[in-house]
């Protein structure tokens, strides 16, 4: 240990659309609050099209989980990992969730309002519309001509390709480069939304490259967090309140780590630390086209079609238009019939990446995902969709194909299954029974100690997740200031 040792009365891991926002909105109303975020704080300034460096700066090294049998593929999984987190360098795709969504998440962990009723839309609504005019939310109309390129397959299929809503601003100059840092800070990440003016204004501290190691639980109450500093020494800082908001990935190791399981000896709700991890499931399927469409210079999500939304209709969206950057296009491209291109072949397709364009493919799943700590103590994880999942995921790739064929495309590619909108390895509910957190995102088992993320969402969302996240943070902030203050 560092011998330094200090106290705030609300101590934030993680600093992402869940942990930025929670942070941010507690200092705003007068609280003291700590922000450790284990990734480096990285700003406009520093932003740049430089696909590898921003791999290797603002992403977390790609995970992979694990598939039910070894002649499967893995699932690849990418998230942020800077301060601002998946915020930083995501597409700012700002949807709200569908009554089916709510439904859903009663159904999951049977969670009720403040009045004991099912949670529904009006109950998250305020906090919606709250973050909506923090973020200034947009409709984004301004497409290029990738996205009308693939509009007349939708209309030929009977399907509508409607504009998105984004949280971008006018300083969007649809350059392209999102996932590696907008550095024009038109992209409202919850560092230039939330966090930045919380340190200027409100007091807020921020500390990067910071790994929590634990969270210090005495007597089934959260006291503090032991981390590693950006030195390397080892400091605790002590807290009235812990919000840990690591994303679903990292959360449900550190709360094993920290002994939640334990102090609540083994009880049904510890037990669910880490099941029940969803992944929107995603798939990018490209086509070539005879005339250039430069699908890297372009605002990447500026459309999508909802048709199929409801898992009765199809169960998935369909996103356009995008491409990948041209490292992790290279990397990923895969035949018609899922072959990975190698050789002539994948050169040849690399040379023509000014004529290719991309839908992208979100898929509704079931939760069907672990995360767990191995004998080593690494976090792993693993799927075993089932076959209601799996027929989504075939249906989205053949209505993404029909589209790109009915656009014109001369030859189609398509990349594996991926996620980016990982959520719900520490769901929330009111039923002990079947969740990890309550209705506030309270440890049913450890008191103070509350989880502020994707984590917290009971069953994965149709929509692209970060509004989502970002308004069940300012729900959460609002209950931390409301009954522990």
């Amino acid at each position: 240990m560092s011998g330094v040792s200090e106290r705030h009365e609300v101590v934030v891991v993680g600093s992402g659309a869940g942990g930025g926002v929670v942070a941010a909105e507690l200092a705003e109303a007068g609280r003291s609050v700590l922000l450790l975020e284990c990734g480096p704080h990285k700003t406009a300034a520093d932003h740049m099209r430089w696909e590898a460096r921003a791999t290797h700066e603002l992403w977390w090294p790609v995970a992979f989980a694990e598939p039910p049998s070894p002649d499967q593929p893995p699932l690849v999984m990418f998230r942020g990992r800077c301060v601002g987190g998946t915020t930083t360098i995501n597409t700012k795709v700002a949807l709200r969730p569908c009554a089916e969504d709510y439904e859903k998440w009663h159904a999951a962990a049977g969670l009720l309002n403040d009045h004991g009723d099912p949670f529904a839309e009006p109950d998250l609504m305020p906090y919606l519309e709250r973050v909506e005019q923090r973020l200034g939310v947009r409709e984004r109309s301004d497409w290029q001509r990738c996205v009308k390129t693939v509009e007349p397959g939708f209309e030929a299929l009977g399907a509508e390709l409607e504009p998105v809503m984004s949280y971008t601003d006018a300083n969007c100059m649809r350059c392209g480069s999102c996932l590696q840092g907008c550095p024009t800070n038109a992209g409202k990440s919850s560092l230039n939304s939330y966090i930045q003016p919380a340190v200027v204004h409100s007091g807020l501290q921020l500390r990067a490259g910071c790994e929590v190691r634990r969270v210090i639980i005495e007597n089934r109450q959260a006291t503090g967090v032991e981390y590693v500093n950006a030195d390397g020494e080892t400091d605790r800082v002590d807290a009235d309140v812990v919000v840990v908001a690591a994303g679903a990935l990292a959360t449900p190791g550190l709360l094993l780590r920290s002994g939640v399981r334990e102090a609540a000896g083994d009880s049904a709700s510890s037990r669910l630390i880490g099941r029940n991890l969803g992944f929107h499931v995603a798939r990018l399927v490209e086509g070539l086209f005879d005339e250039p469409q430069d699908a890297h210079m372009v605002y990447p999500i500026s459309a999508h079609c909802m048709q199929f939304q409801r898992d009765a209709d199809g169960g998935f969206v369909v996103e356009a238009a995008t491409v990948q950057d041209p490292i992790g296009f290279a990397t990923a491209l895969c035949d018609e019939d899922g072959v990975p291109l190698w050789g002539d072949e994948l050169v040849q397709a690399v040379r023509g990446y000014r004529y290719i364009t991309g839908l992208l493919t979100l898929v509704n799943d079931e939760n069907t995902g672990t995360v767990w700590i191995d004998e080593d103590g690494r976090d792993r994880y693993s799927f075993a969709f089932n076959e209601r999942e799996q027929e989504r995921i075939d249906r989205s790739l053949q209505f993404a194909h029909e589209v790109l064929r009915k656009s014109g495309a001369k030859r189609l590619f398509h990349t594996g299954v991926l996620s980016t909108h990982v959520q719900g390895s520490c769901r929330m509910g009111s039923d002990p029974e079947r969740s990890v957190v309550d209705e506030h995102g309270q440890s049913h088992d450890v008191r103070r100690l509350f989880v502020g993320d994707s984590s917290a969402v009971p069953r994965t969302l149709s929509v692209n997740p970060s509004l989502t996240i970002m308004a069940l943070a300012s729900r959460l902030a609002e209950h931390i200031a409301g009954s522990y203050f």
